[in-house]
């Protein structure tokens, strides 16, 4: 388990060899998960897509990939339901003039996770704005692993009753352990 402690220096946290490599791969997954935009929507200096320079996704939809449509949510309700086209429309706005703000913060912040992170475990010392960054990064690391998991209110009750060889059995043994990890740092920046 992480031992998170407030320092007068920072928050510094200690990760055994094991835990650093996984947060190391974890983040990286995270990475190329994220990596591009969603179909349509462009990049920064994409030249098809002149108002991408300055973040606006001229083409940005909803991705079909469930985790990613949990990390880049619509702004508005149903945009599929009674209210119908008018919320469609608000939905669209705001995944054109937000996603791609959205996708940058997620990879700088699982960028810094991976520049902070000490190789083979050990102590790393983190001021208050990069632990604000490692709980972002943490959030969505377990909200792409929840999504894929299906994890509802008995998580737990599941995790517990699932045997050794289940293929689940890691990932809800990552999640288990990242959301210690925010935990830990919470109790400490609060």
């Amino acid at each position: 388990m992480p031992a998170v402690r407030r320092t007068g220096d920072g928050v510094r946290v200690r990760l055994a060899a094991e835990e650093s490599g996984l947060l190391n791969s974890l983040m990286e997954q995270m990475l190329a998960l994220i990596g591009e935009g969603s179909p349509g929507a462009g990049e920064r200096g994409d030249p098809d897509d002149p108002l991408a320079s300055i973040g606006i996704a001229e083409k940005a939809v909803k991705p079909d990939d469930p985790v990613l449509a949990r990390l880049f949510p619509d702004g508005y309700g149903d945009p599929g339901g009674e209210a119908g086209r008018e919320e469609a429309e608000a939905a669209g706005d705001f995944r054109r003039y937000t996603e791609m703000g959205l996708r940058d913060g997620k990879r700088e912040a699982a960028a810094t996770v991976l520049k902070t992170l000490p190789d083979g475990g050990g102590t790393v010392l983190l001021d208050d704005e990069q632990a604000q960054v490692w709980l972002r990064a943490l959030n969505d690391v377990r909200l792409a692993l929840g999504t894929r998991l299906d994890i509802g209110e008995e998580w737990y009750d599941e995790a517990v009753r699932l045997p050794r060889d289940d293929p689940r059995t890691p990932m809800f043994a990552a999640y288990d352990w990242l959301t210690m990890l925010q935990e830990s740092l919470v109790q400490e920046l609060w």
